[in-house]
């Protein structure tokens, strides 16, 4: 993969999606090493300070051998959106820097090439309303009540999108697939940037997933779930962590520290298809690239 590093532009943006584990945050690193550049943070999990091990976010030697932005900036329980990291991202362009844009969360992705609507903020009442919908298993009612057009566009099976959306619709009686046709201009549209998707067998992900989650526990993740564990909330952002319900699970006494990877494997393995199945639908004018 990284001999393909000679056939990029120097002068343009650069941005590289792709599934967990897929091997981003090595061709990022490898490109800003070889041709320059700041390394920006497209990953909605790795802007939490708590999770360095447990997001996979860049150690302190990869850090100091290129500028990384946007990475562990934020405590737990911070308000933050795409609309917060857009503005963040924005920032960094006025600088006048060459970004190498590395990330597995489409909606940052697709926001900063395609541009993002402008939705009000979402009151506190209605994101309390929601959250108990949500504990309470009322997904199923949530997309009932979603207007056909936020229906087919939205991935249904993602809860954080449709308890977004369900927000929206409630408290701006307007659903989000409304607000997104008023999109506004992208930061960096396609046509200048060099945009590449990972693209990887799911068997050999599968097994660089499953390998990675067990170095991540010998590395100390479960010490990081140790430390959180006394302000964990289940629905907040930052607990979203692949492989953290687990891991906060055995540390309660419910699973056996086997049992828990067992389970945080298997929730990543999802995650990544998940991630396959968004990315080849909505980036197909990325250049796709196998990391074997």
């Amino acid at each position: 993969m990284l001999e393909k590093i000679e056939n990029i532009p120097l002068k343009k943006h650069v941005l590289i999606a792709g599934p967990t584990a897929s091997g981003k945050s090595a061709l990022a690193l490898a490109i800003a090493r070889e041709q320059g550049g700041v390394i920006v943070n497209a990953d909605a999990l790795q802007v939490w300070d708590c999770w360095r091990i447990l997001s996979a976010r860049p150690n302190e030697a990869e850090e100091a051998q290129a500028e990384h932005r946007l990475y562990g900036h934020l405590p737990c329980g911070a308000d933050y959106s795409v609309g917060h990291w857009l503005r963040e991202v924005a920032a960094i362009l006025d600088e006048g820097k060459r970004l190498i844009v590395v990330g597995g969360t489409g909606l940052y992705l697709s926001a900063l090439t395609e541009g993002l609507a402008e939705i009000p903020p979402i009151p506190s009442e209605v994101r309390a309303e929601a959250d108990k919908l949500v504990a309470t298993g009322g997904l199923d009612r949530m997309i009932a009540t979603l207007d056909p057009d936020t229906n087919a566009r939205i991935d249904l099976r993602n809860p954080a999108r449709v308890q977004r959306a369900w927000e929206v619709q409630r408290a701006t009686g307007r659903g989000i697939a409304a607000w997104q046709a008023d999109t506004g201009p992208a930061l960096i549209p396609l046509k200048g940037a060099t945009a590449i998707r990972i693209e990887c067998d799911r068997d050999w992900l599968a097994d660089r997933i499953d390998r990675r989650f067990l170095t991540m526990v010998e590395d100390g993740a479960l010490e990081e779930a140790k430390a959180a564990l006394p302000r964990w909330d289940p629905s907040a952002p930052w607990a979203k962590a692949i492989g953290a319900p687990e891991l906060i699970a055995h540390l309660r006494g419910e699973l056996s520290l086997p049992q828990a990877i067992e389970a945080a494997q298997a929730a990543s393995r999802q995650y990544a298809k998940r991630q396959r199945t968004w990315l080849r639908s909505r980036m197909g004018g990325w250049t796709p690239l196998n990391p074997t």
